[in-house]
């Protein structure tokens, strides 16, 4: 069942979200080569304290961060380690964050140093399809709408959209309906309506689509070893458009 939001629980929402927007302004200015991912995460969850949030993840089903770290081609999951950053990796930052018994969540990608051009062009295509997904993200659209659009702008660039890890909505707790690929058809899927609070988080591969799990359970790896990205927001549909609630 799809829940529905008021403007007034939309509002509520605001805050955790803005904690996790705030967690990725701050984070981005300490990461650089050198740095761990585990002092990235140690980073995070202090943050999240500071602002009055809490961390989600640690604890979930046995995950041991505060924070998913996945570099390179981690697709995502990824366990924050000890091991330093190197010029050129490609981290994905996937924090989520419970403020007042609501929850927000965005991933964002961070360039490690100078990374080759290949990575730099996976990086803006793949934001450039979390951007046209939410525009597509109106009152009386369909869901294929959003991720038909995503698809055709990764593939016709020469990328590959995941199909196993989805898309969510979002509200009192982390994984609500609809739970969605994103790719699809435009005009079909459900009917988008007014109050849906959902994330839009294509992650795009540079190779196949096809991932596997690791041993723990948890890490995602692109099948082929090539290099992937992600950007996430959690989003709203209001009368007005589509409002992105963690904006940075």
């Amino acid at each position: 069942m799809i829940i529905l939001k008021s403007p007034r629980e939309i509002e509520e929402m605001k805050t955790a979200n803005q904690i996790v927007a705030d967690c990725h302004r701050e984070v981005a200015k300490i990461i650089k080569p050198g740095i761990s991912t585990k002092e990235i995460n140690d980073f995070v969850a202090r943050h999240i304290i500071k602002l009055g949030g809490k961390q989600f993840t640690k604890g979930y089903n046995g995950f041991p961060a505060e924070t998913c770290a996945s570099v390179n081609d981690v697709v995502a999951h990824g366990f924050p380690s000890a091991k330093p950053l190197k010029d050129g990796d490609l981290l994905k930052l996937d924090i989520v964050v419970e403020y007042d018994g609501w929850f927000g969540d965005s991933c964002w990608c961070y360039t490690i140093g100078e990374v080759s051009p290949e990575a730099d062009r996976l990086m803006r295509i793949t934001k450039e399809c979390l951007d046209i997904g939410i525009t597509k993200a109106l009152p009386g659209n369909r869901l294929g709408d959003i991720t038909s659009a995503i698809q055709q702008h990764a593939e016709s660039n020469g990328y590959s959209v995941v199909r196993d890890l989805l898309g969510h909505g979002i509200g009192r707790t982390l994984h609500e309906e609809p739970s969605y690929e994103h790719i699809g058809v435009a005009g079909k899927g459900i009917r988008l309506r007014e109050g849906m609070v959902f994330t839009i988080e294509p992650m795009i591969n540079e190779g196949t689509f096809r991932i596997t799990i690791d041993d723990d359970d948890w890490t995602a790896r692109t099948a082929d070893g090539k290099l992937s990205a992600q950007f996430e927001h959690t989003i709203a549909l209001t009368a007005d458009g589509p409002l992105i609630l963690t904006a940075q």
